[in-house]
């Protein structure tokens, strides 16, 4: 499937490792104008190394106020990725109000602000968009330990649809991936109980995780037009978990 971003300018959040920097390559590789978010520093420039040309913004998504001052002024956007996700592993008896602020101001109010952020400037341009919002299929299945986590994903789909609904009338587009466990260093966090990686793998009836580049490839299906009649849809990249 040939995919043309070029002439368009895309913001990824949570662009400095995984999933998210993966996405910026490839959109970068497709010729598109990228501005790669990411709280890390040292991540944006070894990107930038990487993608010569990619604008690079630094901050933490989890801060309202520093937010705004970073995109705030952003720029025209045609295409948003909204990537960035912080995964602190609690038992619901033991969640405590710091660690379930702080998901939720990174996994799901983050996802708000940027994203209105970027909708205002399609709808004051009068130019259709493509949003697309990195969920989880636990918004759909439990896992112990996760329920903030979860909880967040699960808003995310909501969430999702609405934006959807509401943004329909000016041409933008709001779709969201839920992948399965992938190789990524925030993934690994839930596999360091014992067994919980093979038997996690044996309840997929693919036997395996999915890969970045899984992930990656749905999303730029989503921003892309050959998706142009898809809107407040979640694609399941979980190797058939669901299906079992």
């Amino acid at each position: 499937m040939w995919l043309n971003f070029s002439g368009g300018r895309a913001l990824v959040t949570g662009a400095g490792k995984g999933i998210g920097r993966d996405t910026v390559k490839a959109l970068h590789a497709l010729g598109t104008a990228v501005i790669a978010v990411s709280r890390t520093n040292t991540d944006l420039v070894s990107l930038s190394e990487q993608c010569p040309g990619v604008e690079t913004v630094c901050v933490d998504l989890g801060d309202w106020e520093a937010t705004e001052r970073a995109l705030g002024n952003v720029g025209p956007v045609d295409l948003l990725v909204n990537n960035a996700a912080t995964l602190l592993m609690q038992p619901f008896l033991e969640v405590t109000k710091d660690v379930f602020d702080r998901t939720f101001n990174v996994n799901l109010r983050s996802v708000v602000q940027v994203s209105q952020i970027v909708a205002r400037g399609m709808i004051q341009r009068g130019v259709p968009g493509s949003i697309v919002n990195v969920s989880s299929m636990v918004a759909h299945v439990t896992f112990p330990n996760l329920a903030v986590y979860s909880s967040t994903k699960g808003a995310m789909t909501a969430l999702t649809k609405i934006m959807a609904a509401e943004l329909g009338p000016y041409k933008i587009r709001v779709n969201s991936v839920n992948p399965t466990v992938v190789p990524t260093a925030m993934s690994q966090k839930a596999l360091t109980y014992p067994d919980l990686a093979r038997k996690l793998k044996e309840r997929h009836p693919l036997r395996k995780f999915a890969e970045v580049e899984d992930v990656v490839n749905s999303i730029l299906f989503l921003l892309s037009d050959r998706s142009a009649s898809t809107s407040g849809s979640g694609i399941l990249v979980d190797a058939g978990y669901l299906a079992s």
